[in-house]
């Protein structure tokens, strides 16, 4: 153990973390059984000791940043848990329309904390845009905005949301600009909930897969819904998107990204969070729009996700007093890993957040009006 201990301390020096220092980044270790979980399961045991208790950090987001930057991830990457997802990757399609349905079911349909009290009054689970505002719910409101006036919306446009999650964006563009919107997802909690939430407006939220989508549309968004397509299904979902696009009609998408492929996601992520997620990297993109869609535009709004994943603690924080009468203290740190360590993963800009405008054809537009 002994020998165990010093590997792991050596590998955390190398990224200027230090045990029981006093800096943000530095960690305090209260079970010696922290090292072996971190060199035998990699993320996953980093992950579960700090549910476990086995360890804090002074500043969560600052250490993972720090573990990022330094590319300690690559060190000990090949556990038995990576490789095992790995091959399962290669081998199957994990994002089938069967195992689409398990994230709905473990993640999005966790009544108690999402969508309330976590997001905003639109029920955003994405990244906000805080231009000109600290305020979570102005910024989820400039974020839905800045879609709509990228998409260039109108009153007569027909409009689709893939994966409507709670059907905030559904609201705001039938309340804005006053439009008919369709939402789709398969989760049966944020169905009811959209369906609510959007009664008496021109608003229709359907329980329907992607792959099942009929119809022609003016406008289409998707947004936060490509991590959990699975690259070998991008292709087929890109031509979907297409087929259902009118001919001078636009497509947004807003995804998280990475800065290379991976065929499997964190494996802390995958077994406690999105089961099945992975990150898209911009070259399968490129790959999949390829000889259908022009781009018109693209942004990168990963320092915004770092502030939403920020607002989202202090509201988990601040309702905790509440929801502890539901979830234990364990669950309150697997959250609280999960939103902090992706927060450090945005400042590192190791995780980003794309948005992208596409088009089937029509001139070249010009989006500086839309940011």
């Amino acid at each position: 153990m002994e020998r165990i201990e010093k590997t792991v301390r050596h590998l955390l020096e190398t990224a200027d973390v230090q045990v029981d220092g006093a800096r943000p980044q530095d960690i305090h270790v209260h079970h010696a059984d922290f090292y072996r979980r971190v060199l035998k399961d990699g993320s996953l045991g980093l992950g579960e000791s700090y549910i476990e208790e086995g360890w804090d950090a002074n500043a969560l987001d600052s250490f993972i940043g720090h573990l990022l930057r330094a590319n300690l991830q690559q060190r000990v990457r090949w556990n038995r848990h990576a490789l095992w997802a790995a091959l399962l990757a290669r081998l199957s399609n994990r994002q089938t329309r069967k195992r689409s349905t398990e994230v709905a079911r473990r993640h999005y349909d966790l009544s108690g904390i999402l969508p309330n009290p976590l997001l905003d009054p639109y029920n955003q689970y994405t990244c906000a845009y805080f231009d000109g505002t600290d305020d979570l719910n102005k910024a989820q409101e400039k974020k839905l905005d800045l879609i709509c006036r990228k998409l260039q919306l109108q009153e007569s446009d027909r409009v689709l949301d893939i994966g409507c999650g709670w059907g905030g964006f559904a609201r705001f563009a039938a309340e804005k600009y006053g439009c008919p919107v369709t939402g789709i997802s398969i989760s049966g909690e944020q169905i009811d909930y959209a369906k609510r939430d959007c009664e008496g407006l021109p608003v229709d939220i359907q329980f329907c897969d992607y792959r099942d989508l009929r119809g022609t549309y003016d406008k289409i968004l998707t947004c936060g819904i490509l991590e959990h397509v699975g690259h070998k299904n991008y292709g087929r979902f890109f031509r979907i998107v297409h087929d259902c696009l009118s001919e001078r009609g636009l497509y947004l998408l807003q995804t998280i990204g990475g800065n290379a492929p991976a065929q499997t996601n964190d494996a802390f992520l995958e077994k406690h969070i999105f089961p099945g997620g992975t990150v898209p990297a911009i070259q399968l993109i490129e790959e999949a729009r390829t000889g259908l869609f022009t781009l018109q535009d693209f942004q990168n709004l990963g320092a915004h996700y770092s502030k939403t994943l920020k607002a989202w603690y202090e509201n988990l924080c601040a309702a905790w007093p509440e929801l502890a009468r539901v979830y234990d203290g364990r669950f309150r740190r697997m959250f609280e890993y999960y939103l902090l360590s992706c927060k450090g993963a945005f400042d590192a800009t190791h995780l980003h957040l794309w948005q992208m405008v596409f088009s089937k054809t029509g001139p070249l537009l010009d989006y500086r009006s839309a940011r």
